[in-house]
């Protein structure tokens, strides 16, 4: 089955297919991360949050959201809420959040191809 599973995701990756790699167990969380960067494909190495796949319209709606944090961050609204700190704290701590959780599938624009889910039992 081994083999099978190697010929199927070489195949995939020669097609150019998109995978996700599931590993949220803390003793290969790090392996996960490095594992996907260096393949350039899409991770999940915290919590798994329920609906990720099967809701993908919720999970885009994330996606957006953690995109224009990021961009805000850069940009001047979020340094112009120093003066607020109250409201500039919130949205850090949602970026933060958000960034845990869905940090590895950040750039992921529709369902992946192939799940690849490590040490589950």
């Amino acid at each position: 089955f081994l083999s099978e599973a190697c010929n199927l995701v070489f195949a995939a990756a020669s097609r150019e297919k998109q995978f996700l790699i599931i590993g949220t167990n803390k003793d290969i969380a790090d392996l996960v991360l490095r594992s996907a960067l260096k393949a350039r494909c899409h991770y999940v190495n915290k919590k798994w949050l329920g609906g990720i796949l099967t809701n993908w319209v919720t999970t885009e709606k994330q996606l957006n959201k953690l995109r224009d944090l990021k961009i805000e961050q850069k940009g001047v609204k979020l340094k112009s809420l120093l003066i607020q700190k109250r409201q500039s704290t919130k949205l850090r701590k949602q970026l933060v959040h958000l960034q845990t959780y869905f940090g590895g599938i950040i750039y992921m624009t529709r369902l992946p191809d192939i799940v690849i889910i490590l040490d589950q039992q």
